[in-house]
């Protein structure tokens, strides 16, 4: 059985969905909502790829190593966007969430907060997760922020690390969350959730 099984999570308007290639057009829309595969330092599938995208993380589903999820819209079914457990490790039990990416219109909203929230809740609290990891891009300075946000602990870089989309390498920034500190992150989530906008 593999440590991360089919499920869909949800709160506050925010539904995280196996995807699925049902999800195909969603997320094509949602990824031309700000062109955002041109963006250099993130893993968006260009329009033509995006079937491609999606059949790569099915297949690495089955392998068990990565489990991605169209996240939508609850009410109306519209894909904003994409997000992963990745690099699972069950003997461990650490998984990493990545992969993610939203509709230029979700940015900077409850949208990413809530997807992280949910699969925080899920891996710390289903799947009993000692660590939950994080790794981005030296320069993708947004992503580092918002991981940050969430309450993450930075690792460390890992120097000439990985290839970008245009063929340069790049360093990789390496956050985690350990499961004693889950607690106190979650309770800052829901704040963060909960105040005034």
């Amino acid at each position: 059985m593999s440590f991360v099984q089919p499920v869909t999570l949800a709160a506050r308007g925010i539904e995280l969905v196996p995807l699925a290639l049902e999800h195909e057009a969603g997320l094509r829309a949602a990824a031309a909502d700000g062109e955002l595969w041109t963006l250099r330092v993130t893993s968006v599938p260009e329009p033509q790829q995006t079937l491609a995208y999606i059949e790569a993380a099915l297949a690495a589903r089955q392998e068990g190593h990565r489990f991605a999820f169209a996240v939508c819209d609850q009410a109306s079914g519209v894909v904003l966007g994409c997000t992963s457990y990745h690099d699972i490790l069950p003997a461990v039990r650490r998984v990493e969430i990545g992969y993610t990416w939203y509709a230029a219109r979700c940015q900077r909203t409850h949208v990413n907060t809530t997807a992280k929230l949910l699969l925080l809740t899920h891996a710390f609290e289903t799947l009993a997760c000692n660590v939950v990891g994080w790794r981005t891009d030296n320069f993708n300075f947004a992503s580092q922020a918002a991981i940050e946000r969430l309450g993450a602990r930075k690792d460390g870089v890992i120097r000439g690390h990985a290839l970008r989309r245009d063929g340069t390498i790049r360093d990789t920034v390496m956050y985690s969350l350990r499961a004693g500190e889950w607690a106190e992150v979650k309770a800052q989530l829901l704040y963060l959730l909960d105040k005034p906008r």
